[in-house]
């Protein structure tokens, strides 16, 4: 079994985060171990990870590219006012009242990557409490009308474990990057 810092990414992730163009950032929120700031980075972003507990991240102290923010993101104000990012990526965490400060840190033409548990899952393992697992298309109701949906799973899968998950990449519309996209 892999440890917190040794866990693969998600193949969601891996399969929907780009390379990043010059200067491109990324938010890692509820980072736990850092395996997408890891991920991150390797394709060249400029990353900012935000957890409560910061300690696994201790790894990435000093990597230039990285922020470690250690935040209570369920009992304080958005840590991030203000901020956006040409990335945000949030697996495997849910806490509603924070969907409308993601939605607004993404930035014109930026990318929200969300994976989490649904309901389903209760029957299957962790998480049981509905109030951590999404109602069917709870995804795509958080993100609009802000963000266009460019993929949406809502999913029973067997491996590597059993788990019902529903999983996003929507994006804020904004200047096509010739750059990006030529």
């Amino acid at each position: 079994m892999h440890g917190p810092e040794t866990s693969p990414p998600s193949p969601w992730i891996v399969r929907h985060l780009p390379p990043a163009a010059a200067g491109e950032t990324l938010l890692d929120l509820a980072a736990g171990g850092g395996r997408h700031t890891r991920l991150a980075l390797a394709l060249g972003y400029r990353v900012t990870a935000v957890d409560i507990d910061t300690g696994p991240l201790t790894g990435l102290a000093g990597v230039a590219a990285v922020s470690v923010l250690q935040a209570d993101l369920e009992g304080g104000d958005w840590p991030l006012a203000g901020r956006v990012f040409d990335r945000v990526v949030v697996t495997n965490y849910l806490w509603r009242p924070l969907f409308p400060a993601l939605v607004r840190s993404v930035a014109p033409g930026g990318l929200l990557l969300y994976e989490t548990f649904a309901l389903g899952n209760e029957v299957l393992g962790r998480p049981r409490n509905p109030d951590f697992l999404l109602r069917r298309n709870e995804l795509i109701e958080h993100v609009r009308p802000e963000l266009d949906v460019v993929a949406f799973e809502d999913v029973s899968e067997t491996k590597p474990t059993a788990a019902v998950r529903q999983r996003i990449v929507a994006r804020r519309r904004g200047p096509v990057d010739a750059k990006r996209h030529g």
